[in-house]
């Protein structure tokens, strides 16, 4: 397991003087999986919504994200209009589901939204041309497609505006605010800046109040 969120949460954990494990799990219950303690944080892209907000704690915001839309770099579909009656992919239970639900108009004119374990997947379908389209986070994305240059391209990137931050259960207070306070440190001494033109050849963390 490598990216930004695990180079991220090790540095943190560093600073904290506790041990980390990282452990995949099935996105789609990410809640459940930090409420019966499988895990004691969702460190991984999470998007800070309302309705998530409701059920877990959030870390101070470190990330902009946005949600893009990206095709095959040969397809001629060029803007989001050209997407209706096509076939588009995305990750089940990620943000991008919300995105799609506030773009209604959008949503109705395809002809189907194949939902995936994950994006990687989604992105392979994508390029053996079983799917027109993908609906990804611009970090997943643009992380992806360096991987593999001149092979897709972004024809949307106004789907959603949105924040990351890191998801803990409402009772772990402390552990949110000693989490919060190494947060700040990052992002004020440089580290969140370094890491992120490590991985994205751009800065794209936000400073942490």
């Amino acid at each position: 397991l490598v990216g930004f969120d695990i180079d991220l949460a090790q540095e943190a954990s560093k600073r904290l003087g506790m041990e980390v494990e990282f452990k995949p799990i099935d996105w789609d219950s990410k809640e459940a999986a930090l409420k019966s303690k499988q895990v004691d944080m969702l460190w991984n892209g999470l998007t800070i919504t309302d309705e998530r907000s409701q059920q877990i704690a959030f870390s101070k915001p470190y990330m902009n994200n946005a949600q893009l839309l990206v095709v095959r770099a040969d397809s001629p579909i060029n803007d989001r209009a050209g997407l209706a009656g096509k076939v588009i992919g995305t990750q089940e239970g990620s943000s991008s589901i919300d995105a799609l639900e506030k773009n209604a108009e959008f949503k109705d004119s395809l002809a189907e939204v194949k939902k995936y374990g994950d994006f990687v997947n989604a992105f392979m379908d994508l390029e053996i041309g079983r799917t027109d389209g993908i609906l990804v986070d611009s970090v997943v994305g643009r992380y992806y497609m360096a991987k593999k240059p001149g092979k897709f391209k972004v024809i949307d990137d106004k789907m959603g505006d949105e924040k990351f931050g890191v998801g803990m259960r409402k009772e772990d207070t402390l552990l949110q605010d000693k989490l919060n306070d190494v947060l700040k440190q990052m992002s004020e001494d440089g580290t969140m800046t370094k890491l992120s033109q490590k991985w994205f050849n751009e800065d794209i963390t936000i400073k942490v109040q």
